[in-house]
């Protein structure tokens, strides 16, 4: 490669490489793998050593990533926190020992030891503490200048907020989620049509810096500690006794270390750690050599970016070739249909893989793939198995193309897939698959608001089998909800009571509780005023509801669709002849001091809920949207409001707190 070549390649990369830096540290969602991106790194950093002429302090070799995000406030870590050297080949580590018993030799230093630790896949924070209290977290951020991010850090269990010595001290600790929380949470927003993280680091990244702590509080965080920063009144010979002590003053300290005593013990170590990681609770991307000595580190020094007193070494990705032997589709608790690979069994990074998904439809036809074909199996941030290759060089002839179906495997109603979405879906309100999350909506406070049917509840009545149908509810016996609880007829009472009550709701809460695509509280109070009946609805054109004001042509696709089924005519029946009221009230509008106006609301209100507030507010002609613009006029903040009231300060909107709202509408 020629100078200009060299130049001009170096040029791209630094593009690309910002470009992914960017999804990875700022945005939380990475589009291409650790691997893929530290190949681009070495790529760089090659060209760059090869072509020094070329080499700028703002490359990202020269530099840790990472910006503080908007919202949070800027913490200059006294110590700052770099970035590692990567290093991917038992020599490029052979080497580095080499050169740091070299200078040793320099100062007379002898027998330098080293400790080898996992290098755990999460978020780099700093936790600052005086006289043994917790006073103040931040993320590594560009390592010289992070985000404050206490509130979000009290949340994490581990992180003790008071030490067993009264003692100021700043220690850096990686933050993750386990590798089974993980799965937990991804099959959770699976199900929920949420959008999948796509490794547990981001996952960690994304929960440690949410504006909003409560978010942060249902978030499975974890943390290990691996280094002191600075201490105030001991003194400590080597990182091996620092460990020990923090270990002794009560942090959650990283559980695999290593003290070496040469090259061989170390190398031995890496071979350890790739060995075991699978068995590890918690995800990992390579394994660190740190020399032990603390005052030779300090002879040692560093780089604007990394210490030269140690490297970690990256473990490849496993891959194994397998047969894709079938695919099979199911259907998630909101009805999306994802086609699954069925495997011959084959063993990846310690785990024996039979199955893995497909995501979607698209997903297929990008790969490629065919039934009977070969496949190469890897395992994403050492979690989630996937197919990432192809070999159709050993296709016989005798795959077989696959097609996702066009009717629900599991009740037979049509399963379509919208204009601009991925996601296939069932149709079907009775469909057995998607029934429990079918009912939970249906009970729901902004649904048909049945007091005491929670989803511990309903999934007793569903594993009793005392509901196999929406409309269920509204036979269920005394006896047998008493049966679900020790001395629970009370209980029993209340929910038969709250059952009752559900069926004189307004129209517009059983058109929510139907859980139409696309069709939420705000569109269902439009449909109920319009069309005042439930039979009315049903017979609706697509031009005229297409023509309704926030409707528009999507939604109106979306409803006329839902009511040709078959199975939401037996359910409309069905509820008919339970005594559910289907029409709407009387339009309850008590003046217009509101009208022309619109709020949004954030946070937790003490005496009314959300749907309460957007009642009253709708009810004096105003309108409610779920984000802030310079059109809003007014926020209404309860307590822990989050990211919208920060850009609603930022763009001037009037903030309302629950006890001025109270004075408008009285």
């Amino acid at each position: 490669m020629d100078e200009k070549q060299a130049k001009k390649r170096i040029e791209e990369l630094r593009k690309i490489i910002e470009y992914h830096a960017k999804k990875y540290y700022d945005d939380d969602k990475p589009e291409i793998s650790d691997f893929e991106y530290d190949m681009l790194m070495v790529e760089l950093r090659n060209l760059e050593k090869n072509f020094p002429q070329f080499k700028s302090e703002d490359s990202l070799t020269q530099k840790v990533g990472g910006k503080v995000k908007e919202g949070f406030k800027k913490v200059t870590h006294e110590v700052p926190l770099l970035s590692l050297q990567d290093v991917f080949s038992i020599e490029e580590v052979e080497d580095f020992v080499l050169k740091t018993n070299q200078k040793a030799e320099e100062y007379n230093i002898k027998d330098v030891t080293y400790v080898v630790e996992t290098k755990i896949d999460g978020l780099s924070a700093a936790l600052e503490y005086k006289n043994g209290r917790f006073v103040r977290g931040a993320t590594r951020g560009n390592g010289q200048v992070g985000e404050d991010v206490t509130q979000n850090l009290k949340t994490v269990k581990t992180i003790p907020m008071k030490l067993k010595e009264d003692i100021d001290i700043t220690v850096r600790g990686e933050v993750f989620i386990s590798k089974e929380d993980f799965e937990v949470m991804n099959q959770e927003r699976e199900e929920n049509e949420e959008e999948l993280f796509a490794n547990a680091r981001n996952a960690a990244a994304g929960s440690l810096r949410q504006l909003d702590s409560s978010i942060t509080k249902t978030r499975p965080l974890d943390i290990y500690i691996f280094n002191v920063q600075k201490i105030e009144g001991k003194q400590f010979n080597s990182h091996f006794e620092e460990l020990e002590y923090l270990n002794k003053i009560g942090f959650n300290v990283n559980p695999v270390r290593i003290y070496c005593k040469n090259v061989k013990e170390i190398e031995q170590a890496i071979k350890k750690i790739g060995e075991e990681r699978e068995k590890l609770t918690f995800g990992i991307d390579g394994a660190v050599v740190k020399v032990d000595d603390l005052k030779f580190r300090e002879i040692l020094g560093n780089t604007a970016k990394t210490p030269r007193w140690a490297v970690a070494y990256k473990y490849p990705p496993e891959k194994k070739e397998t047969k894709l032997k079938d695919i099979i589709c199911q259907v998630g608790r909101t009805g999306v249909i994802t086609p699954m690979a069925i495997l011959e069994p084959v063993k990846v990074a310690g785990s024996t893989i039979t199955r893995t998904t497909l995501h979607n439809e698209d997903f297929i036809k990008e790969k490629e793939l065919k039934i009977g074909d070969v496949v190469v199996i890897q395992k994403a941030g050492d979690v989630i198995p996937e197919i990432v290759e192809v070999k159709k060089d050993k296709r016989t002839g005798e795959e077989i193309n696959f097609e996702m179906p066009k009717i629900c495997p599991v009740c037979g109603a049509e399963a379509i897939r919208e204009e601009g979405e991925a996601a296939i879906r069932c149709t079907g309100i009775e469909c057995p698959a998607k029934l429990f999350r079918n009912l939970v909506h249906f009970v729901s406070r902004e649904a048909m608001n049945i007091d005491g049917l929670g989803e511990n509840i309903i999934q007793q009545l569903l594993d009793k089998k005392l509901i196999e149908n929406i409309s269920d509810i509204y036979n269920l016996k005394f006896e047998d909800i008493a049966s679900l609880k020790k001395n629970g007829k009370k209980f029993a009472q209340n929910l038969v009571d709250s059952i009752n009550k559900s069926k004189e709701n307004d129209l517009y809460r059983l058109i929510t509780a139907l859980g139409i695509r696309h069709v939420g509280a705000k569109a269902s109070k439009l449909l109920a005023r319009k069309y005042k009946t439930i039979d009315n609805l049903i017979n609706a054109k697509f031009e005229d509801l297409s023509m309704i004001t926030d409707i528009g042509p999507i939604v109106a696709t979306s409803i006329v669709e839902f009511f040709n089924q078959e199975q939401t005519k037996d359910l409309i029946e069905k509820l008919k002849l339970a005594g559910v009221n289907l029409k709407a009230y009387e339009d309850e509008t008590i003046d217009n001091r509101f009208e022309g106006k619109t709020f949004v609301l954030t946070g937790t209100l003490e005496e009314y809920t959300r749907g309460e507030a957007s009642d009253l507010i709708e009810k004096f002609g105003g309108k409610t949207s779920g984000t802030v613009s310079k059109k809003t006029d007014y926020v209404l903040a309860g307590e822990e409001a989050g990211s919208k009231l920060i850009k609603a300060q930022n763009l001037g909107v009037t903030i309302l707190t629950e006890q001025e709202f109270k004075e408008m509408i009285n």
